[in-house]
């Protein structure tokens, strides 16, 4: 197997909730820099952006052990589950906009926030000028939040996220085939997940390395490449 670390890059790690760490690279830095700034945000709440898959509940967790905050689902936010959360330091609201939730319900957690003084992290793919929210008083009120993004992954990221997870796998890769990967596929998080469990398939039954050539092999099935 190759040595992981002729891969791993200098970028810091900061372990999440989970077995995972969080990545920081330069696609990311402005919004990890932002989320840990707390207390010293530029007001109550803030809302972080990004695709699928970029990192955001890796990074609200990652705020979450800062400051003690609370974390609930938006799908699972109520007015009284509000008020119960409102006795935390700071409560991460997240999937705002991945479907239907109680807008009342968030509105008057933003309320608590702004008048009890604790902060809320909201968690969202888009900018709240494109959520579908029919409550005026909520997108006023969501629309005057700070927004900070989590920008497409770029080549260090991937290359780091890809070496972890086929480590996490078990599955030896040669660099040569890793940086393949990481130059010319899908720039997001989401694939990357799909494409090594796309060449696990390939590979768990005969202990085969993931070279360049494999590796060149399933990326061109997965992305349609000529």
């Amino acid at each position: 197997m190759v040595n992981e670390q002729q891969l791993l890059l200098d970028l810091p790690h900061r372990p999440a909730l989970e077995a995972e760490d969080f990545i920081v690279s330069s696609s990311n830095t402005a919004a990890d820099e932002m989320v840990t700034r707390w207390p010293d945000w530029p007001g109550y709440g803030l809302v972080l952006t990004g695709s699928e898959g970029a990192g955001k509940t890796h990074l609200a967790h990652v705020w979450r052990l800062q400051s003690g905050a609370a974390m609930v689902s938006a799908s699972d936010l109520s007015s009284a589950s509000a008020d119960a959360l409102a006795t935390s330091s700071g409560i991460a609201v997240e999937d705002v906009d991945a479907g239907e939730f109680d807008e009342r319900a968030l509105f008057h957690l933003l309320n608590l926030a702004r008048e009890q003084k604790f902060s809320v992290l909201l968690t969202a793919r888009n900018a709240p000028g494109a959520w579908k929210i029919a409550l005026p008083d909520l997108r006023s009120r969501a629309r005057s939040l700070p927004v900070v993004a989590i920008e497409p992954p770029d080549d260090e990221l991937l290359t780091a996220v890809l070496v972890k997870l086929f480590a996490d796998r078990q599955i030896p890769a040669t660099p040569a085939a890793v940086r393949h990967l990481a130059r010319h596929m899908e720039r997001s998080m989401k694939f990357a997940l799909q494409l090594v469990q796309e060449i696990d398939t390939r590979v768990w039954s005969t202990s085969r390395e993931v070279t360049r050539d494999l590796a060149r092999a399933v990326l061109s099935e997965m992305q349609g490449d000529n």
